[in-house]
């Protein structure tokens, strides 16, 4: 136990403790033991449930007999699709980080067992993809836009990372160093040109060279980076990939919404370690146009069906929505990443509303069914799937949950900076080299009261940056009792510095009022209608809730009374919303009149109905029905 400890207290998701370009030092899974009551079932569920059904799906579906298979000890076809091997090495960073959070000697060795099995399968040169062996050897590298052989590679490099961090182990490392080096003197300048046409290398490389110190591996995510917007053979050329420029030039979110975020991600990566000026530009003007034009209330991300990308500014169809739950872990992903650079409380905000609705909504209750697209409204066909043969979601789904604690803090020369409201104890290492122990006590995201408490061994002299959400107007903040009087502006951190002594405690108050919110005239599925939120929670109504009415039907009032209501028994415990909302007579009976027909004024009939509202995360969880989070609304009653 002491040495798992010991070892797990580097397991830094992303590891920007030495990055020169980087703002802020995360803090290690490890070191944060969340204990509420909204978080702790789920990751609960993650990891005694969802961790383990994912191990019988990859190997129910052959995707580790594809492993034996290249090793020699399966005789059998390759099974599924050539990236699947990608779904092992995210269920083995998911099982990584249940492990630095919690040892578990059944999951240790059975990821063992696994990593054991891949590094069978790796060749002597250090290629690994069990896509391309016997037959298809002549086809490696061949195909790098389509085929997925670096973006496997890069979640096998994240997964080893992973393990290495959590666990103090090198079994899976020493097979990423292997990989990594045969990449290293596969491409180049002096090698083979292109890139992956799916992002994921990027990252990974930047994180290996973290993890090693052996910087040739961020010169290689930098030359990727650079093939982009040449137009060369092997890419395409188009925003499908965003190839249509060189990424110091682009401004615009653009093609397949998963890969643009994980570039995006990765182009972050390099800044960090790199500095250049250049890129930080293009990734502050792409995040401007996706977080103003592209975004759903959600944080959902990627409007098309057609090739799962970004549409045109404003493009936010409801219905036919994809935000594929894996473009809205790729935000989180990104969004943490750029905290981490500029400290700024935009990209904390922007991942936590991500985080409690695009991302969460990704998994059912159960843990064990999934959304790959969560729709903003619904007819009743939309439901979860216990598995796809596109299985990227799951495990995406299962290794941010394991990592979540990873995510709630992070310190800079200053002091201790907090980003998520979430009840836990933390162990927080100071740059004086002092440890000290915080207690956060919160019922968020029902209640908006958060008490944070320090012990420590002697006083500490460091700021506590506390991060004041966007919508919560009128936030108060007391120390020790005593009212704060500095400034708190929502969306921004409120530093506090002081000497502090074991039980000095800070109380932040923020007003969960429930808001209804517009979108830009440009967002034409959205005219006169409104989103109902409250905290960080976008709400949605949903048919079961509201037996006998067409939600097509429904129209609020403009001065819409909501009452918040505590329903503990539903759905795992939560609060609802409901107000008296307006039922359109004539759009809620049965219309038999022909499809067409002369227009003519009438005024509109409308009868009062209680309407009930849930938070869209847990939508889908019970029977069937019809689901909107765009309601509309009347100004004129």
């Amino acid at each position: 136990m002491q040495k798992h400890e010991v070892k797990a207290q580097r397991a830094a998701v992303v590891d920007t403790s030495h990055s020169p370009f980087a703002g802020l030092r995360p803090l290690s899974v490890a070191a944060v033991r969340i204990n509420d009551a909204f978080w702790k079932p789920r990751l609960e569920t993650n990891r005694t449930v969802t961790i383990p059904f994912q191990y019988q799906q990859c190997e129910a579906t052959g995707r580790l007999d594809n492993f034996r298979r290249a090793s020699g000890h399966y005789d059998g076809p390759f099974q599924g699709r050539f990236y699947n091997d990608s779904d092992v090495y995210k269920w083995l960073e998911a099982a990584s980080w249940s492990l630095a959070s919690q040892p578990d000697p059944h999951l240790e060795s059975q990821v063992e067992d696994v990593i054991t099995i891949i590094g069978a399968a790796q060749e002597e040169n250090g290629y690994l993809d069990t896509y391309f062996t016997f037959e298809r050897v002549p086809e490696r590298w061949t195909n790098l836009r389509v085929l997925h052989e670096l973006y496997c590679a890069g979640h096998l490099i994240q997964a080893a990372v992973a393990h290495h961090r959590a666990t103090g182990s090198t079994s899976f490392l020493k097979i990423a160093v292997r990989l990594a080096d045969h990449i290293v003197d596969t491409f180049g300048p002096d090698g083979i040109a292109g890139a992956c046409g799916h992002p994921e290398v990027e990252m990974a490389l930047v994180e290996l060279a973290r993890d090693t110190g052996d910087q040739r591996y961020v010169q290689e995510a930098q030359f990727f980076i650079d093939q982009r917007g040449q137009h060369l053979p092997l890419m395409s050329g188009s925003t499908y990939d965003q190839d249509h420029a060189p990424i110091r030039e682009q401004r615009e979110v653009v093609g397949h919404a998963v890969r643009a975020l994980y570039l995006y991600s990765g182009v972050t990566d390099i800044y960090a370690e790199t500095g250049e000026q250049a890129l930080e530009e293009a990734v502050e003007a792409l995040w401007q146009n996706f977080m103003t034009r592209k975004v759903y209330i959600t944080g959902g991300a990627g409007a098309r069906y057609e090739g799962e990308a970004f549409g045109e500014n404003y493009e936010l169809p409801n219905e036919r929505a994809y935000t594929e739950t894996c473009a809205a872990i790729a935000s989180v992903m990104w969004n943490w990443r750029l905290l981490l650079l500029k400290k700024e409380a935009r990209f904390a905000d922007a991942l936590e509303t991500t985080l409690y609705n695009g991302v969460l909504s990704g998994v059912s209750l159960n843990g064990q069914e999934y959304f790959y697209q969560n729709p903003l409204a619904d007819s009743g066909h939309h439901r979860r799937q216990p598995w796809f043969s596109t299985a990227c979601c799951p495990p995406n789904v299962a290794r941010l949950f394991a990592s979540l604690p990873g995510y709630l803090y992070s310190t800079s020369n200053e002091g201790l900076w907090v980003h998520l409201y979430i009840a836990n104890t933390a162990e927080v290492p100071l740059v004086n080299g002092q440890t000290i122990t915080v207690q956060q006590r919160t019922n968020y995201p029902w209640e908006g009261e958060v008490e944070l408490e320090v012990q420590t061994d002697r006083p500490a002299f460091f700021s506590l940056f506390l991060r004041i959400p966007a919508w919560a107007q009128g936030a108060s903040i007391t120390i020790n009792g005593q009212v704060y009087s500095g400034s708190i502006e929502p969306g921004s951190y409120v530093e506090i510095q002081r000497e502090w002594k074991a039980g000095d405690s800070v109380h932040l108050s923020l007003p969960l009022e429930v808001r209804m919110l517009e979108s830009n005239q440009h967002v034409r599925n959205n005219y006169r209608r409104v989103a109902i939120l409250r905290g960080p929670l976008v709400y949605c109504v949903e048919q079961v809730d509201n037996p006998g009415v067409d939600l097509d039907a429904i129209v609020l009032p403009a001065q819409s009374e909501w009452e918040v209501v505590a329903r503990p028994e539903l759905l795992g415990g939560i609060q609802t919303i409901q107000a008296r909302a307006l039922l359109h007579a004539s759009k809620n009976a049965v219309d038999e009149s022909p499809l067409y027909r002369p227009y003519k004024v009438e005024k509109p009939t409308y009868t009062s109905v209680l309407l009930t509202a849930i938070p869209y995360y847990i939508w889908a969880n019970r029977e069937a029905g019809a689901m909107q989070v765009w309601l509309p609304v009347d100004p004129y009653v």
